[in-house]
C-alpha cells in the first residue's frame, strides 16, 4: 500500500529557507555584527584574536570585512584547550549554559547549550523526508561522542519519535528496524548497508518486513551506486548531511539532491586554505564557517574540509547557496568511519610500542565501508600476535576506532611515506 505521507515537498522554515538574497545578505550582516559584538566581549580567546589583528567589532559590519580576520583553524583547538581549558578561551557564557560536554579524538572537547535542537538539524531532516511521527533509529554514538544527541535533538524537535540505537550491536538494531517498524534511518551509509544486510541474513524481506522509508547519512562521503542501488532494490531515499560537533549543522540535501543547501543560520564562505582569501564560486577550497551562538561563538572557523559551491538555482524552492560535496581534507588530517585523525594521533598510538620500527596507516573502502589497516614493521625477535592485539586496542582506545593490523616485511615503507594513505575512491 502507497505510503500516505508526503515526503518530497515543503519547506521547514519558509521565511529563511526561501528568502532572497538581498534578504539573506541583510539577515546575516545583522547577526554577524551582532555575534562579533558579543563574541568580543565574552570571549577571552576572541576578543585576544580581534586585537592582535587590530581590529574593533567596528570593523566587522559586513560579510565581506571577515576576510580581515585570521581563519581559526580546527587543527589549532586541541593545543588551545590544553593552555585554557576547557574550551580554549572560546566559551562566551558560563558554564551553567552548558548542557553537556562531548569529547572528540585529538582530544578536542565540545559544549553543548541549553536550547532545543543547539545543533540546528531539524530542518536538514526535514529537507532529507523526515516528518513528525516517524520512528528513527540514530546509529551513532551516544557515548562521549556528540553525534547521536546532535541528531536526536533535531529529530524531537521535528516531532518524530527517536529509537537510540548507538554503534554496533548489529542483529539487536536489525531486530528494532523490524519490530519496530523504523520508518527512518540515522548514521553511516556503511552501517546502513550493514544493518539491511544483517536484516536479510536474519530472514527479513527488505520490502515486506521493514517500514524503511528514509535516511540521513553523515560521518563520511557516501558513493552515488549506493544511493542508486538502495532506492532501485529497497525503496529507499537517502540524504546526506554535512554536520560537524564543533557548530552543528552546516549544510544538507533535499530531495534533489543535487548538492547540500548551506545552512541559513550561518555564514560560509570557501578560501585558499594558505592564504584565507575567499575563492570564486566554483573553485574548490577549504569550508570557513561563522556561526551566530552566543555560547561557542566559532566565527571564521576553518573546518579544514574541501568543497566549493553552487549558485545555481534549486528546483526544491530553498534559495540558499549549495556544497556541491565534501572533496576530502585540505591538511593531514583524515576522517575514517566519520571520526577525525590527523598523523600525530597516530604517532601517540604507535608510541606505546617501541618493538614497531615503522608504520603507515592505510584507508580503504571495503564495499560501502572505511576500512583502516596499520601496515607495521618490527624489530627482529618481536612476536606479532600479542602486540598487534595490543596495537588493536589502543587505537579503539584513543582514535574510537577499529583497525586492522598487517605486518610487512623490513624496506617495505619507502622512508618520508606518508603516514596515512587515503587509497578510498568514490564513483
Amino acid at each position: 500500500m502507497a505510503e500516505a505521507i508526503d515526503r518530497n515537498s515543503g519547506l521547514y522554515d519558509p521565511e529563511l529557507e526561501a528568502m532572497s538574497a538581498d534578504r539573506r545578505r541583510a539577515y546575516h550582516a545583522e547577526r554577524l555584527r551582532a555575534v562579533v559584538k558579543y563574541a568580543y566581549d565574552h570571549s577571552p580567546h576572541f576578543r585576544r584574536r580581534m586585537e592582535h589583528a587590530g581590529l574593533t567589532p567596528a570593523a566587522i559590519t559586513q560579510i565581506h570585512d571577515l576576510a580581515r580576520l585570521p581563519v581559526l583553524k580546527k587543527s589549532t583547538l586541541p593545543q588551545l584547550q590544553k593552555q585554557d581549558p576547557p574550551f580554549g578561551g572560546l566559551l562566551a557564557a558560563p558554564l551553567s549554559e552548558v548542557s553537556r560536554i562531548f569529547q572528540s579524538p585529538g582530544p578536542l572537547y565540545e559544549p553543548e547549550g541549553r536550547r532545543p535542537d543547539y545543533w540546528r538539524m531539524t530542518r536538514a531532516f526535514y529537507a532529507g523526508g523526515f516528518r513528525p511521527g516517524d520512528l528513527v533509529q540514530v546509529t551513532f554514538a551516544y557515548h562521549l561522542s556528540p553525534g547521536g544527541w546532535m541528531c536526536d535533538g533535531g529529530l524531537r524537535a521535528l516531532g518524530c519519535v527517536v529509537v537510540p540505537g548507538g554503534v554496533g550491536n548489529t542483529e539487536l538494531q536489525a531486530q528494532c528496524l523490524r519490530d519496530l517498524r523504523v520508518m527512518g534511518y540515522v548514521g553511516t551509509a556503511a552501517f546502513l548497508s550493514t544493518l539491511i544486510t544483517k536484516a536479510e541474513e536474519m530472514g527479513c524481506n527488505v520490502l515486506e518486513d521493514l517500514c524503511l522509508r528514509v535516511a540521513s547519512v553523515s560521518g563520511a562521503m557516501m558513493a552515488e551506486s549506493m544511493r542508486h542501488m538502495m532506492a532501485d532494490r529497497y525503496r529507499l531515499t537517502i540524504r546526506q548531511i554535512y554536520a560537524i560537533g564543533d557548530l552543528g549543522l552546516v549544510g544538507y540535501e533535499c530531495q534533489k539532491a543535487s548538492g547540500m543547501h548551506i545552512a541559513d543560520d550561518l555564514i560560509l564562505q570557501i578560501v585558499d586554505p594558505q592564504s584565507g582569501i575567499e575563492l570564486e564560486i566554483g573553485q574548490p577550497g577549504e569550508v570557513v564557517v561563522t556561526v551566530f551562538d552566543h555560547l561557542y561563538p566559532l566565527i571564521r572557523f576553518g573546518t579544514g574540509d574541501l568543497s566549493a559551491v553552487t549558485t545555481e538555482p534549486c528546483r526544491c524552492g530553498r534559495t540558499s547557496a549549495r556544497l556541491t560535496r565534501i572533496m576530502g581534507r585540505v591538511d593531514e588530517v583524515t576522517k575514517i568511519k566519520g571520526m577525525f585523525v590527523h598523523p600525530r594521533q597516530v604517532d601517540e598510538v604507535v608510541a606505546a610500542f617501541p618493538e614497531v620500527l615503522r608504520y603507515q596507516v592505510v584507508v580503504r573502502l571495503k564495499g560501502h565501508d572505511d576500512q583502516m589497516a596499520y601496515l607495521v614493521e618490527l624489530a627482529s625477535g618481536v612476536k606479532p600476535e600479542p602486540l598487534l592485539t595490543k596495537l588493536r586496542d589502543k587505537t579503539r582506545e584513543l582514535l574510537k576506532i577499529t583497525a586492522n593490523v598487517e605486518v610487512v616485511p623490513p624496506g617495505t615503507i619507502v622512508e618520508g611515506a606518508k603516514k596515512i594513505l587515503d587509497e578510498r575512491r568514490w564513483d
